[in-house]
């Protein structure tokens, strides 16, 4: 329980991270949001994302299959962190509205 409780802290703050710095330097408020279902499939189906190019049959039913066997417990995982990037997009906009201008 400690673990998951642990997890879903790290997750949304290394997303809220990430998404905060992309959105500084790229000025591109929701482009985090939209790369992170990219950023879970290749948490999740586990091969080369080389191997979507090599053997794309393959890759996207392995990575279907995988995606389908995910536990409640990953789910919620990988929603902190989907939350961390929203977060980050809301705390941008509002900072940009108070007159700081990143970058």
């Amino acid at each position: 329980m400690v673990q998951l409780i642990v997890s879903i802290i790290l997750y949304f703050v290394i997303f809220f991270g990430i998404a905060f710095i992309l959105n500084m330097l790229l000025r591109r408020t929701w482009l985090m949001a939209c790369i992170y279902p990219i950023i879970v499939i290749m948490i999740v189906d586990g091969i080369s994302t080389a191997e979507y190019f090599i053997n794309p049959g393959n890759a996207f039913s392995t990575a279907y299959s995988r995606l389908i066997h995910v536990t409640p417990v990953d789910i919620t995982i990988l929603t902190a962190g989907f939350v961390g990037t929203i977060v980050s997009g809301i705390v941008i906009k509002i900072l940009r509205k108070s007159g700081y201008q990143m970058f």
